[in-house]
């Protein structure tokens, strides 16, 4: 009995001496950091907490709110497991509200879209683009149905814009910045096929895109760059043509150099996708296309011959969070808002979601949580280092925990989420040091100068102080 008790008393004493080093070496670490010259005009914030106590590690503004780039992400996920549930999928309808004869069906093809944004998507064997059209032709086939007028995309009840506030014009046309529509198509995204001359300055040629795309097309003013530059192109959305352009440049001597852009239309495009594959089947549209924005139809009343499933929440917050999709992101924020009883926009489930954790009554002020969009892709967001930590201790303790981990990189032996835009770089997570402590940390810089990968190399020198 005696030697449990003192047992008990010494390795109570191991863990607050550990606690206590790795507080006096994050303090060390930090104030090397903090006078490096890279934030000679920059913000830093970082706060470390126990993850079995709760006790704080180490502090530094925590309370401060900062743009948190791509780490907001966390907050969105473990919002779409509380609200939506592990278990969640999103459902797309197929169906008619007009009647057959002879083969020829009355009115329209009608789409009840619900936001899912992994139609098409490569990610599952279950949702790729030939999958999916394989699946509602056959479902459109067995009614018996040979000629139609149109597709009807019902769109009631969900906002038409996709582009969330803040989001800047450099961002909106390359794949990262996709928005997020009722009806999301591949990801909202395209491969663009590049070619460049084999001198500096020399012109880069388009050679193609993957999917073709409809009705939109590309014009390049790209140019070579030396060989070892990368990828510095950047896609502007078309605004009075329907031709996007291509600025910027790629290194020089590459045949097949490949950037990813965001579709200009997911709803034309896949609605030309599907009309291709129903022709090959020899099902004929006959009229045009339309999107709804308010039906006069009874949704209750169509006629549904197809619904697409999505693969469950838990699945797609791994690929939301592993890699950084935002378009996930404003999908969720949308759902979470129509769940919540709010409009189908970004903005609404950014404030449902800060409203969410500032009630939880785990200590987070609605004023840590400013936030417009759900990817943290806005440079207008500010989150605090100590709102970031509270929700992924909450999270920590929820039935749903293991799935939301599981989705977590792994940046320096740690498993955290990084999040990076325009001056801003910043880490949050989990780690457990090799005597077995576990740490819960958030970690946030803004305006730094300088290389974005010196930067990471010096907060990397303060985190190892976990291990």
């Amino acid at each position: 009995m005696k030697r449990t008790f003192w047992l008990l008393i010494v390795a109570c004493l191991s863990s607050q001496l550990h606690a206590q080093t790795a507080s006096d070496n994050l303090a060390k670490a930090w104030s090397t950091f903090e006078a490096d010259s890279q934030l000679q005009s920059a913000v830093a914030s970082i706060y470390v907490i126990d993850e079995s106590s709760g006790a704080v590690v180490f502090d530094r503004n925590s309370r401060i709110g900062l743009a948190p780039a791509s780490t907001q992400k966390i907050i969105t996920a473990a919002a779409a497991y509380e609200v939506l549930g592990k278990d969640f999928r999103f459902q797309t309808k197929f169906g008619y509200y007009s009647g057959i004869k002879r083969g020829r069906l009355a009115g329209s093809i009608v789409v009840l879209p619900s936001g899912d944004p992994t139609l098409g998507s490569w990610r599952w064997k279950s949702t790729t683009e030939d999958s999916v059209t394989r699946r509602i032709v056959k479902g459109l086939a067995q009614t018996g149905i040979q000629f139609f007028n149109g597709f009807s995309i019902d769109e009631s009840g969900k906002d038409e814009e996709a582009i969330p506030g803040g989001w800047i014009w450099e961002d909106i046309g390359n794949y990262y910045g996709a928005g997020a529509t009722a009806l999301n198509w591949r990801e909202n995204q395209y491969d663009l096929i590049l070619k460049s001359g084999k001198n500096i300055g020399d012109s880069v040629l388009i050679t193609g895109t993957k999917p073709a795309l409809y009705d939109y097309s590309i014009t390049s003013k790209l140019k070579a760059a030396a060989k070892g530059t990368g990828d510095n192109s950047v896609i502007y959305f078309p605004v009075t043509t329907s031709a996007l352009v291509v600025r910027g440049t790629i290194p020089a001597g590459e045949e097949r150099f490949v950037v990813s852009g965001a579709m200009p239309s997911p709803n034309g495009q896949f609605l030309a996708t599907l009309t291709d594959s129903l022709a090959r089947r020899g099902i004929a549209k006959e009229g045009r296309d339309e999107t709804v924005s308010q039906s006069n139809y009874d949704a209750s009343k169509l006629t549904v011959f197809h619904t697409e499933v999505s693969p469950p929440l838990d699945s797609m917050s791994y690929w939301f969070l592993k890699r950084s999709i935002n378009l996930y992101g404003e999908a969720f924020a949308k759902r979470i808002a129509i769940a919540s009883n709010h409009p189908f926009t970004s903005e609404d489930g950014a404030n449902v979601i800060a409203n969410l954790w500032s009630n939880k009554g785990i200590g987070i002020d609605r004023n840590e949580l400013h936030t417009y969009d759900g990817s943290g892709l806005s440079p207008l967001n500010r989150v605090t280092t100590h709102a970031q930590v509270s929700v992924l201790q909450y999270a920590k303790k929820q039935a749903w925990f293991s799935g939301y981990f599981s989705g977590f990189p792994e940046f320096n032996g740690m498993k955290l989420k990084s999040g990076t835009i325009n001056r801003v770089k910043s880490f949050c997570g989990y780690h457990t040091s090799k005597a077995g402590k576990s740490y819960i940390v958030s970690y946030i810089v803004n305006n730094y100068n300088g290389a974005s990968s010196s930067l990471v190399q010096k907060m990397y020198k303060v985190l190892n102080e976990l291990k």
